[in-house]
């Protein structure tokens, strides 16, 4: 089968999967699609134009339902679901994504014109919409980078000095207890913590906008 761009990427994705971005070389890549490596550089310039191009293909395949008559709070948190649902499809190059490719969102990415679009379906100025958005993407991604690098797991586990979940003096602690590592909540209702902060900021920042025109301020 003749070498295409997309039997590459495809290929690379799927090694990526399977042994993470550090193990994806021309080499094994030129291995697993049974080709010369130096035929790859005919369709492709080097490792990071592969990365790149995986990342492209895995973007364009983001889907997510369409709730054109719901209210756009809804419709927020549905798009941010279904794109952390992407995101642990493919951890290991959305990991990598995230913090190594600051072009990853892309002006025709799915995720980008669907927050668009319901960003300004919630009523901010037009002149505001690229601002609020790109902000919306860096609170989404920033979480899942955490999510997926385990660091946020890690934090949700700390404590500040001094703090206790348990009652003052209760003489019927486990002695054993300062031994046992917290799971921390569980990631779904961290996600769904994030979503509720990040949309009742919204709501707090529309609702002033519209008072502050209401005075004339």
């Amino acid at each position: 089968m003749p070498l295409t761009e997309a039997g590459i990427y495809a290929a690379a994705l799927r090694l990526i999967d399977e042994d993470g971005v550090e193990a994806l070389t021309m080499r094994k890549l030129a291995t697993v699609l049974d080709a010369n490596p130096m035929s790859l550089y005919h369709h492709v310039a080097n490792k990071e134009a592969v990365l790149r191009g995986v990342a492209r293909m895995v973007g364009a395949q983001f889907r997510t339902v369409t709730l054109e008559d719901a209210p756009w709070r809804e419709r927020v948190r549905l798009l941010a679901t279904d794109f952390r649902t992407l995101a642990h499809r493919h951890p290991e190059l959305m990991a990598y994504s995230f913090s190594h490719q600051p072009d990853f969102i892309q002006p025709d990415d799915p995720f980008w014109t669907s927050l668009t679009a319901i960003v300004a379906a919630a009523g901010v100025p037009r002149s505001e919409v690229s601002e609020i958005t790109a902000l919306m993407v860096a609170v989404v991604i920033g979480v899942l980078a955490a999510e997926l690098n385990g660091s946020l797991h890690q934090w949700s586990t700390l404590k500040p000095p001094g703090f206790d979940d348990g009652e003052e003096g209760d003489g019927d602690a486990d002695p054993d207890s300062a031994d046992v590592v917290p799971e921390g909540p569980d990631q779904d209702h961290m996600f769904r913590l994030v979503m509720d902060t990040l949309i009742t900021g919204l709501e707090s920042r529309f609702t002033g906008d519209r008072d502050g025109r209401d005075t004339g301020l």
